[in-house]
């Protein structure tokens, strides 16, 4: 207990824990002095902490009669962080989180100033965030293991239930997001000997390995998981040449739709789709002049649209 600051922080839980403590033994657990001791209680009554000497032989010191540190501060802006955070909580999908935001929110109204205590208390009874569906976990276990293992660059054996089949891999997890309503772990699989990424609620089980791994610097963890929505196999290849700039085509158009790349003539759009009268719908919205390459069919679903929405109009006309 060397460092000043250290000893100044155990004479004050001392006081407040065991009540009159003589000088002797304070010196004694504090491993100074009785003239350093005497500094440091000089130094809590300048912070505005009382402390009051007890001459004689069952003397010592104690902190005044009824005063008590506030165990936790907060700002106005700190306690709405926290409020916030602990609402979040319980739209992530993670197991019991209800009952531990609950805990934690009465924890911390009972360390609170009262006009903070209401105003947490307030945003927590009135405020809604919509964070999109979580798929339920069957329990916080994988993140918490995932999520060491990742810090520790720990690789782990994963029992995982896709929607056809059970499999057995060993993987070294990157890191672990939140997107659209389910939690993720990206990294590398060795069973497929690559970059994979893995959704917790069908994970069965998950426990580390006595294997090490090196995580790439820098690694996006969103940014994969984006970029492999965008090229996952769908029904439809769909390839769009856009009459516009790099910079514009990010700003318009949001990353799951597609990949988009820069050429001579405009912007390459090549995306995944499921149905083709839903990317339609996409592509009117666009604020600039584009072309279809493929399919063909994609340019028939646009003239319907087109055909759709000029009736709807003469209609309100």
């Amino acid at each position: 207990m060397a460092n000043p600051t250290h000893r100044l922080l155990a004479l004050l839980e001392m006081l407040q824990t065991q009540g009159l403590v003589s000088g002797s033994e304070l010196a004694r657990q504090l491993e100074i002095d009785t003239r350093t001791l005497r500094r440091y209680i000089a130094q809590l009554e300048e912070m505005g902490i009382p402390v009051t000497a007890e001459r004689g032989r069952d003397g010592g010191y104690r902190l005044m009669h009824g005063f008590k540190l506030p165990p936790m501060m907060f700002t106005n802006e700190e306690a709405l962080a926290v409020s916030l955070g602990l609402l979040a909580a319980r739209s992530l999908g993670l197991a019991e989180a209800a009952p531990a935001v609950s805990s934690a929110q009465a924890k911390l109204e009972r360390v609170l100033p009262s006009t903070l205590k209401r105003r947490l208390r307030a945003v927590a009874e009135t405020v809604t965030l919509d964070l999109s569906q979580a798929a339920p976990a069957h329990d916080n276990e994988a993140l918490l293991t995932l999520s060491a293992a990742a810090q520790s660059q720990q690789r782990v054996h994963l029992h995982y239930r896709a929607e056809n089949a059970e499999t057995e891999r060993d993987f070294d997890p990157y890191g672990l997001a939140y997107r659209a309503g389910r939690w993720y772990a990206v990294g590398h699989c060795h069973l497929r000997a690559g970059l994979r990424s893995f959704r917790l609620d069908r994970i069965v089980s998950v426990h580390a390995i006595p294997a090490s791994f090196l995580r790439p610097t820098g690694f996006d963890i969103l940014g994969y998981l984006t970029q492999s929505v965008a090229v996952m196999p769908r029904s439809h290849t769909v390839e769009v040449l856009l009459q516009t700039t790099l910079d514009q085509a990010r700003h318009e158009i949001y990353a799951e739709l597609g990949v988009l790349e820069a050429t001579t003539d405009g912007v390459r759009l090549r995306s995944q789709v499921t149905t083709l009268d839903w990317m339609a719908r996409q592509l009117a919205q666009l604020p600039f002049p584009f072309a279809v390459i493929s399919p063909p069919e994609l340019l028939a679903e646009l003239h319907a649209l087109a055909h759709k929405l000029g009736a709807a109009q003469l209609r309100v006309l």
